[in-house]
């Protein structure tokens, strides 16, 4: 069985459902956008602000009062994570810091989720758009071909129809690239506000730490 015929009959749906196809697709990444947008817009932290007045609510007053201040922002990522180590203070340094880092994971695959979609999006969308002419141009050639007296006016429509899937496949590309790239650069800086926050906390432990060996 050849399977020539049964692609040119594909062929003749011509381009618009891959046209379809995209539009959904990017009305997809635009909700996973938003809805990204949204996510880190209330995760927001002045995270010099906080750094100050967490040391020095440290140094002061300690580690329960340091705590009570960050549950103010336990709406953060950032927050969350460091608070999971507070949480296993009298356990040591080596308890906080594991506590952290699987609070951290979770924090990060949190933040992650969702954008393998717009990863994806952005490689193929251009593909798919690009599938979508091909199919165009091979159904306006079949159609050429059953009505070889039309001439060009048969096929110059279809063809012109099918270059637009290419475009469409762009359009939605890119957006959805920007997208990701901003999403994933927002992660390597909640991540570094995540260090800068941690390297407070581990400073003023060790130097308590210090403190409590006898014979100093």
């Amino acid at each position: 069985m050849s399977l020539t015929p049964l692609l040119m009959k594909v062929s003749l749906l011509g381009a618009e459902w891959v046209l379809w196809l995209l539009f959904v697709l990017s009305a997809v990444s635009i909700a996973i956008a938003f809805d990204k947008f949204l996510l880190f817009y209330k995760a927001r932290l002045p995270v010099m602000d906080v750094t100050r007045k967490f040391q020095k609510i440290l140094h002061d007053d300690g580690i329960d009062a340091a705590g009570k201040y960050l549950e103010k922002h336990k709406h953060n990522p950032q927050i969350r994570i460091l608070l999971a180590g507070l949480e296993e203070a009298e356990s040591g340094k080596e308890a906080m810091k594991n506590a952290m880092i699987a609070r951290q994971a979770l924090e990060k695959s949190k933040m992650e989720r969702f954008l393998s979609f717009l990863a994806t999006l952005g490689n193929n969308a251009p593909f798919i758009g690009l599938f979508g002419t091909v199919i165009g141009i091979m159904g306006a050639f079949y159609k050429l071909h059953s009505n070889v007296t039309g001439g060009t006016s048969v096929v110059m429509k279809d063809i012109s129809e099918a270059l637009v899937a290419t475009a469409v496949g762009l359009f939605v590309a890119i957006p959805a690239v920007i997208f990701n790239n901003v999403f994933r650069q927002k992660i390597r800086r909640t991540l570094t506000d995540v260090t800068v926050l941690s390297a407070v906390l581990f400073n003023y432990v060790e130097a308590n730490e210090r403190k409590e060996k006898p014979g100093d």
